[in-house]
């Protein structure tokens, strides 16, 4: 069964008028989607306009609940994608078999890619080159909130696991992170960081001064 929905993924035939427009050669870029405010339903789209993702397995937990027949188990997966320049999504997936949840998980996290603007927002550093975010910028999910801030070239990711493994998925090389809440809960760590990267690209900022 799980071979037989790999096949189906991999011989894509569009469904939504945006896959259509994509297979046509009419969008060839996701800045075309973004511009647009199109949804991305469907995650054969990300693999034909960003082929180079890579995957990080954020974390992996059981869940257990009891029927009338007793207690079933299943699977709940945290997934990052991205390119490392600027691409970036969080997915999540359950099911009962670990390697389908996980494929289930990076195709929900394909059609939640973002891009994030990257720049050097830091006055200790002021190189022009896009390493880190361009602004203070914050992000909450639950009880989660993250607070990004520039960091001079050479800092490195300051900031906790699940944050730091979807920063350097999205390209950014040098941040400082300030946490409040409960940063174990993976998937609110991970999509309050997403959140506040989601706010690089709502303030318009000159071309000139090493941002992308």
């Amino acid at each position: 069964m799980a071979e037989e929905r790999r096949e189906e993924y991999y011989t894509w035939s569009p469904k939504t008028t945006l896959g259509k427009k994509v297979v046509a050669g009419e969008i060839t870029s996701m800045e075309q989607i973004y511009e647009k405010n199109m949804a991305i339903l469907e995650p054969q789209i990300v693999d034909k306009l960003v082929p180079n993702l890579q995957e990080n397995v954020l974390k992996i937990r059981t869940v257990q609940r009891t029927t009338d027949s007793g207690r079933k188990g299943s699977f709940a997966v945290t997934v990052a994608v991205g390119n490392k320049d600027g691409y970036i999504g969080v997915g999540t997936g359950k099911g009962s078999e670990v390697r389908p949840t996980i494929e289930r998980a990076i195709r929900n996290a394909k059609k939640n890619l973002i891009h994030v603007r990257r720049g050097c927002g830091s006055w200790e550093c002021r190189c022009d080159n896009p390493h880190t975010v361009p602004f203070r910028v914050s992000g909450r999910s639950s009880s989660v909130k993250v607070e990004l801030r520039p960091a001079p070239r050479g800092t490195g990711i300051i900031a906790g696991d699940a944050a730091k493994k979807v920063l350097e998925l999205a390209g950014v090389k040098d941040v400082w992170s300030r946490t409040v809440g409960k940063t174990s809960t993976t998937l609110n760590f991970a999509l309050a960081t997403m959140e506040a990267l989601k706010k690089t690209r709502r303030t318009k900022l000159r071309k000139d001064v090493g941002i992308l």
